[in-house]
């Protein structure tokens, strides 16, 4: 079961971080060995599922992540497209490499009723050395309405020498 890192000193060092793949790195997350990134409580959603080149996770908003209409925030909408987006290409990393957002682009079909509980699904399209392309769908767990959709080009950075690491 993922956990959530509440205070900096919880968080895994970038130094051990780097002995693992992306996709170790992820899979440590949702076993709750490490914990997973604040934002995470903050927005509402947790690490559900992750494998080589996909990563979903699964939430619901409430009031607290509303716009002054009442209405889901598109902010919310972004937030998780790119966590899903992004990790799905942190699972194609090696070791030794970080990434992060170059970009990333949103459209939103529909608005979420407050309480819906949702799956956002990124997928990579491309990992290569440099970038990695991603896309993502936001859709209903019961009803599974599309309600929004993502894509994004991720920077991937090698640190040092790899068989050091």
């Amino acid at each position: 079961m993922p956990r959530i890192a509440e205070k900096p000193e919880d968080l895994l060092h970038q130094s051990d971080a780097l002995k693992l793949s992306g996709l170790e790195f992820m899979q440590k997350i949702l076993d709750g060995t490490n914990p997973g990134p604040p934002i995470a409580a903050t927005m509402g959603y947790t690490l559900r599922e992750v494998s080589q080149g996909r990563a979903v996770f699964r939430g619901a908003p409430e009031f607290k992540v509303t716009n002054p209409m009442g209405t889901v925030h598109g902010g919310w909408y972004g937030t998780l497209l790119d966590s899903a987006m992004a990790c799905a290409v942190m699972t194609c990393i090696p070791r030794g490499a970080i990434y992060t957002t170059l970009e990333y682009k949103i459209n939103i079909l529909r608005g979420i009723p407050l309480g819906t509980l949702i799956d956002c699904i990124g997928e990579t399209d491309h990992v290569g050395r440099s970038t990695g392309v991603a896309h993502g769908e936001i859709r209903g767990v019961e009803d599974g309405k599309l309600y929004a959709t993502g894509s994004t080009t991720c920077i991937v950075m090698q640190i040092g020498d790899r068989t050091e690491v």
